[in-house]
């Protein structure tokens, strides 16, 4: 027993003897606080104020759509630095918070003003998360990557606990104005944490744009032949498109109208599904899950899918809140391993670009989200969460199918934990 503990503590600690790591730690912890509250805060006022759940996931979809944007930012931090972005994206954040801050302090925040920040919000959002991804995999030894992907995703999923607990429950308690004070507050101190973050910078001189656009293309031929790396976008497209929208766009649609709960409750469910996140990312962290990495990432995926189709039919609120939580540990055990096989298969001076063609596939939830929209006004909901997780099962069984010889063979280079 001495010695397990011991191997538990250096597992964890590990990642930390790399002082960029001990800087993005805090800094990520920060932002994820500030994006759990921010999300479900606007998300709760969007509903209630217009009404709509069309407006709903509109607003949901928004957050996502700069994904389109990510393979050009890959390309940027291939070229400048991810360093560089990271900063950048961290300080947007905190000016667009202080924006939302000063119009509920006038009491002139609307519906459609939240939408145009979501717009803004969620033209560099996805990138910021690539930048995560390409930062640890840029310092960390590969040896240690998933578990330190798993420390990484621990810090996100317990922010997002503390920040769905608190972040509705600020607004009904202190008003919309102190919860932005929070959240600009927040995302300020990320910024700061991110100062120290170490990146290697470019060393090339400055190359115009026709030669940028030449490493774009060059980089979606390197994911297109590569089919550890196709596969991996694919099943991230597919979870996106499929499974997604229920717990991070659809959430407070489903808190009022389906358990028919508030704020409070709105809360506990978020909380829920971010506390199995959590648990998930703990195992990882830990660096002790046996199975190999690509067949965990297909075989939770597939869990995924039968999770949400029992929170689907589900009516009791404590019985979601255990559903989400299943949900949530399956769907940790999925991303973080899908994000150590696309880094361990990507050279790196790929990486960026890779990374950035990964968030591509969030493409896929505000497509899912905005489909469902008029599904749910046609044909209802449990009757859109049969058929989003029955398509989510078929398919990520084509997709074991279809890349069976690299993604499940135990002797493949994806399975392997070194």
């Amino acid at each position: 027993m001495p010695s397990t503990l011991t191997d538990v503590h250096s597992s964890l600690r590990a990642p930390f003897k790399v002082r960029s790591f001990c800087f993005q730690w805090p800094a990520d912890l920060a932002a994820s606080f500030a994006f759990e509250m921010e999300v479900l805060v606007l998300g709760w006022y969007v509903l209630v104020e217009s009404g709509s759940v069309m407006m709903l996931v509109l607003y949901g979809a928004l957050q996502f759509a700069g994904s389109v944007l990510s393979p050009l930012f890959g390309v940027a931090g291939d070229r400048l630095g991810y360093r560089c972005l990271f900063l950048l994206t961290r300080a947007v954040y905190t000016a667009l918070a202080t924006v939302v801050l000063i119009l509920a302090f006038y009491s002139l925040l609307t519906p459609v003003a939240v939408i145009v920040v979501a717009a803004l919000v969620g033209a560099i959002r996805p990138s910021d998360n690539m930048m995560r991804y390409a930062l640890v995999g840029q310092t960390v030894p590969v040896s240690q990557l998933t578990g330190a992907l798993g420390i990484s995703r621990m810090t996100a999923d317990s922010a997002r606990i503390a920040g769905a607990l608190t972040g509705v429950g600020a607004v009904a308690q202190f008003g919309m104005a102190a919860a932005y004070c929070v959240i600009a507050g927040l995302y300020l101190m990320s910024f700061l944490f991110s100062l120290g973050v170490a990146g290697k910078e470019s060393k090339t001189e400055p190359k115009p744009l026709r030669s940028a656009v030449t490493e774009l293309l060059a980089g979606f031929e390197y994911v297109w032949t590569r089919p550890d790396l196709l596969g991996a976008m694919s099943l991230a497209f597919l979870v996106n498109f499929f499974a997604f929208p229920f717990t991070l766009g659809l959430l407070p649609y489903i808190a009022k109208n389906i358990f028919e709960v508030g704020q409070a409750g709105l809360g506990a469910l978020s909380a829920s599904f971010a506390l199995g996140a959590l648990l998930g990312s703990l195992m990882l962290g830990l660096n002790r899950f046996s199975l190999g990495t690509a067949r965990a990432m297909l075989v939770t995926a597939g869990l995924w899918f039968v999770c949400l189709l029992a929170f689907g039919f589900s009516t009791e609120l404590k019985t979601g809140m255990f559903l989400l939580v299943c949900t949530g540990f399956v769907q940790s055990l999925s991303m973080t391993p899908l994000a150590s096989v696309m880094l361990r298969g990507t050279e790196p001076a790929f990486r960026g670009r890779v990374m950035g063609m990964r968030m591509l596939a969030i493409w896929g939830l505000p497509a899912g989200l905005l489909l469902s929209g008029p599904l749910l006004a046609w044909f209802g909901y449990q009757a859109v969460i049969l058929l989003y997780t029955g398509l989510g099962l078929v398919l990520t069984f084509c997709i074991a199918r279809r890349w069976h010889h690299i993604l499940w063979s135990q002797a493949s280079s994806s399975n392997r934990h070194s």
